[in-house]
């Protein structure tokens, strides 16, 4: 019975090598150039996606690059296609350079506040916590990213109203006088801390700083202990040290943590919409020109302003090895 069943299944066997179809030639060949030639795997898989997602990016770029270049009939309200540098000369003008200023100061101000708040947290978190303090603080960085932007937005806007927690704490404090006089103080206050600049000012840092806080953090990680160990070996006094070998080697993480903050502050309409003044920042101006007034050529040009600023503040990121912060 035995050697019955093993003779069926030898005879199986032999039936399916009979059934299988010969390897081509040209599959082997195939085969063999995929295997010694890693790279051309990597590239033959990463061609569609990069293919879509330039041409789709791109292309975008191009098309508002070139409608920048268009203009609008003021007597027609229609887009003239036709290549003209009137409507740059219209983003020249001084209530549109007041935009491009006004949202540049808040971006260079923000990204300064959240370098300085940042640093500590992160040197603290790279060099003295351990364990559960490092875990703890960790979620206490990411835990504000996990909840919807717009609740956090208007949490912000009831905390800072003139009925809001903030405005009763200091109340509580005897100091209203203050709040008082900053919010009297020209350009940066306003009726109360929900419409002024520096209540917009409190919501951009609050936003953005954990876009600050974990590249520095994990630049400061990589600092080896030995260089600071050396420093002190050799003499060098602890400020001396976070000087001249800490805060060097921590620049890059800076620098990337700077591109998060001043780009998105850069670009963001929504902050401006519900918290501050009616003065219109560079994506509220796209926004209204692309919607309301219908002025494509402008709102293109606007949007344009951004993306020079970037590209001049990533080269020179780039040079100051911040990309390897990332």
């Amino acid at each position: 019975m035995q050697g019955s069943n093993a003779g069926l299944s030898l005879a199986h066997g032999k039936g399916h090598e009979r059934r299988r179809e010969p390897v081509r030639p040209s599959a082997r060949r195939l085969s063999t150039l995929l295997f010694f030639r890693p790279r051309l795997v990597l590239l033959i898989l990463l061609a569609p996606p990069l293919l879509w997602l330039g041409g789709i990016y791109l292309g975008s770029l191009f098309a508002l690059l070139l409608q920048s270049f268009f203009s609008l009939d003021d007597y027609t309200g229609q887009v003239v296609r036709s290549f003209t540098l009137r409507t740059y000369g219209e983003l020249l003008s001084a209530a549109n350079l007041d935009i491009v200023f006004r949202t540049a100061t808040m971006a260079a101000s923000v990204t300064v506040a959240a370098a300085l708040v940042a640093f500590p947290i992160a040197y603290y978190m790279a060099r003295h916590a351990s364990g559960g303090t490092k875990a703890l603080l960790y979620l206490g960085v990411m835990l504000p990213l996990w909840s919807s932007y717009l609740v956090r937005l208007y949490a912000w806007k009831m905390i800072l109203a003139k009925e809001g927690i903030l405005n009763w704490f200091v109340v509580e404090l005897h100091l209203g006088w203050l709040l008082d006089a900053v919010l009297a103080t020209p350009v940066v206050g306003g009726p109360s801390l929900s419409t002024s600049y520096l209540g917009m000012f409190i919501v951009f840092l609050y936003m953005w700083l954990p876009y600050m806080i974990l590249p520095i953090q994990a630049a400061l990680e990589r600092v080896p202990p030995s260089l600071l160990e050396a420093s002190g070996d050799l003499g060098g006094r602890p400020r001396h040290t976070f000087r001249h070998v800490t805060l060097p080697l921590a620049l890059p993480g800076v620098v990337a943590g700077s591109i998060f903050t001043f780009s998105l502050t850069l670009g963001d309409y929504i902050i401006p919409g519900i918290i501050g003044q009616s003065s219109f920042f560079i994506g509220q101006a796209v926004l209204s020109h692309q919607g309301t007034a219908g002025n494509i050529p402008l709102a293109a040009a606007f949007s344009v302003v951004p993306m020079l600023i970037m590209a001049v503040y990533l080269t020179l990121a780039r040079r100051m090895g911040a990309f390897h912060a990332l």
